[in-house]
């Protein structure tokens, strides 16, 4: 558009004439939930937390996805998963949940490039799957032993694979504690070299495969709080044939998730899980290495019971 005026011509367009750029498509996900070991674990709760801090990026478009609860019949239950550029699964069953063409259509959708996002009771799920514990590359509870894997921590700078004998999955009381990123992800770049996390479950003493891992985030788990005395992983980033997985052993209950060191990683993990790369910035209240910060909208409600 342009107007004349005294024979010159003034270019509108630079401000009225120029479209605006689309806005970019939104990263679809599905928020897969339900089952999750009972009572102890409030998936109900902790999913609508999960879905709002998605939401709440402004990049995605979230759809739940509820499994059969315990004891129902599976055969019917079919999750569209190509639909989706990554499954964030708020989700633990046993092994016998599942059957194979269920399990198999999971396996194709990472393999072939889907991204997965395991959150915290997730890595104790299906502990005799062998691809389901290459994807969340460490996991605990449910009968792990020695030959689920070995355990897996951080002595000084150095990941340490360790093949010792014994059940894999402890943790403590739910304290604070500080986490330490390891190494460069795309996930934690730019993020404070450590930073507290809100009260949680630290898990530690974890196994599996390993394959095609890198741990990106560790704690310290405190023998003084039933701890193993070791850099135990937190945050962890999986190659599975060409998809990717981000594995978060943080966020037990809503308490927890109002951590803004929580929301930022689940956010930032699901971008990479789902593209490769992450382009969120880091929020201005992220935690620091002394102070843990939480985000007051998400916090439990006065005088609930935030200890399932």
């Amino acid at each position: 558009m342009a107007t004349i005026t005294g024979g010159r011509t003034v270019l509108l367009g630079l401000l009225c004439g120029l479209a605006a750029a689309p806005a970019a498509e939104p990263i679809r996900v599905m928020l897969l939930d339900g089952e999750s070991g009972g009572a102890y674990h409030d998936w109900r709760a902790t999913s609508g937390h999960l879905r709002r801090m998605l939401v709440e990026a402004r990049i995605f478009a979230v759809d739940v996805v509820t499994a059969p609860p315990a004891g129902a019949d599976v055969a019917g239950f079919r999750p569209d998963w190509g639909r989706y550029a990554a499954v964030v699964a708020n989700y633990d069953a046993p092994d016998e949940r599942w059957g194979a063409e269920l399990r198999r259509s999971l396996e194709d959708y990472v393999r072939g490039g889907g991204g997965l996002v395991a959150v915290h009771a997730a890595d104790n799920a299906f502990p005799g799957w062998k691809a389901y514990n290459e994807m969340i590359g460490i996991g605990g509870w449910r009968g792990r032993d020695e030959r689920a894997g070995p355990f897996w921590y951080y002595q000084g700078d150095r990941l340490v694979s360790d093949p010792a004998p014994g059940p894999a999955g402890t943790h403590g009381a739910r304290l604070p504690f500080q986490i330490r990123n390891r190494g460069a992800h795309p996930v934690t770049r730019g993020l404070p070299g450590a930073w507290m996390h809100a009260g949680d479950e630290l898990y530690a003493r974890l196994r599996g495969p390993g394959i095609q891992m890198t741990v990106i985030a560790t704690a310290y788990s405190d023998p003084a709080n039933k701890g193993s005395g070791r850099d135990e992983p937190v945050l962890v980033a999986v190659r599975f044939g060409r998809g990717r997985v981000f594995h978060t052993t943080l966020g037990h209950d809503i308490a927890a998730m109002s951590c803004a060191g929580f929301i930022t990683t689940i956010q930032r993990g699901t971008e990479w899980a789902a593209t490769g790369r992450v382009k969120q910035a880091v929020p201005s209240d992220f935690p620091a290495a002394d102070q843990v910060r939480t985000r007051r909208e998400y916090a439990p409600p006065p005088g609930s019971n935030s200890s399932r």
